[in-house]
């Protein structure tokens, strides 16, 4: 950090005064003394003055500068190595404090270690039970498919809504920690958008029939640059919330437009819709909107999480809707060089 003139010579004031005043005095007994050479011997006086200050400033800032790069590595590893190198370049009177301060910091570092290590133990477990959650639902999903003609069209629906709910909870659990880890394992590439929207509708299917919805395709341009997966999160959380709130004659359209500096991909629904009201909120966690029998068993992490994952993969997205006419969501990627 810079800093300014006088608050660099501040510190030096005191000894710069002394060597004035010295100065002077002996100017004053050269004068007195009425010397031959007295315009010389004041100016070699001045000179050795100046020379004199200088290597003391040198001196003075080159000690200053360790004691501060001593320092900001103290900070940053209050280790018991640094600590000592710290201690031997300041004044016996500021040891104290500072033997106390790396205790406080010690302890701090180590309970902060802790806290990381029972967060990647969560990760972990939360990870490991996602992938075994997985393990009934492929069982759930092969019976529907197989040995669906064995099942009425009623009960074969509630097990498809079963296997959709169950599905889209697990995702969301894991790229809940997904999100929260402290390392991410996103792969950014060119991505077909028609392959990830189609893949999508295809895990929504039975949900999609059952509801009868008319979907349209409509991209102006099919490849994007960002991370497939991730995509495929926030489309399926997308889809799923115009399932949840749909209306009569469901609709969903998928529609491309290019930008000046960015290509929007718009999926719109003619659902429900969201109150006014709510929809500067809609992507706060938690938040669930009104109390109408379509979001009485909403949990509110499905847009907050789309929301997250868009922000990490330097996305924009936004909403508009209107009440009992639907709801929109527009995600802006950033045109590729």
């Amino acid at each position: 950090m810079k800093r300014s003139f006088g608050a660099v010579m501040k510190p030096l004031l005191p000894r710069l005064l002394l060597l004035l005043s010295a100065d002077g005095f002996f100017i004053l007994l050269l004068w007195l003394s009425e010397a031959k050479q007295l315009p010389i011997l004041v100016g070699l006086l001045v000179l050795a003055s100046l020379i004199l200050f200088g290597a003391d400033t040198a001196v003075f800032w080159y000690r200053q500068g360790q004691r501060e790069k001593r320092f900001r590595a103290f900070l940053t590893h209050p280790d018991r190595y640094s600590e000592k190198q710290l201690l031997a370049s300041v004044r016996e009177q500021e040891r104290e404090p500072l033997r106390l301060l790396a205790s406080v910091l010690r302890e701090q570092q180590n309970t902060q270690n802790e806290l990381q290590s029972d967060l990647r133990d969560y990760e972990e477990y939360v990870e490991g039970w996602a992938h075994e959650a997985k393990t009934p639902l492929s069982l759930l999903t092969m019976l529907v498919d197989n040995r669906g003609e064995e099942l009425s069209p009623e009960l074969r629906t509630k097990l498809d809504y079963v296997r959709s709910q169950l599905q889209e909870d697990v995702t969301q659990i894991l790229y809940y920690a997904r999100l929260k880890a402290a390392t991410k394992d996103y792969f950014f590439e060119a991505v077909n958008l028609r392959d990830c929207i189609e893949e999508v509708l295809e895990d929504y299917a039975p949900l999609l029939e059952e509801k009868q919805f008319s979907v349209d395709i409509c991209l102006s341009r099919e490849q994007v640059y960002t991370d497939r997966r991730g995509l495929l999160f926030m489309l399926g959380q997308i889809v799923g919330n115009a399932i949840k709130y749909s209306a009569e004659a469901p609709k969903l359209s998928f529609a491309m437009e290019e930008h000046a500096e960015a290509e929007v991909l718009t999926i719109a629904d003619n659902g429900v819709g969201v109150q006014p009201c709510d929809l500067p909120y809609i992507f706060q966690k938690g938040f669930t909107g009104d109390s109408t029998d379509s979001r009485k068993k909403a949990t509110g992490m499905g847009l907050y999480l789309t929301k997250k994952m868009a922000d990490d993969l330097k996305l924009k997205l936004d909403a508009v809707s209107e009440p009992h006419k639907g709801f929109a969501i527009t995600i802006a990627f950033p045109k590729s060089e």
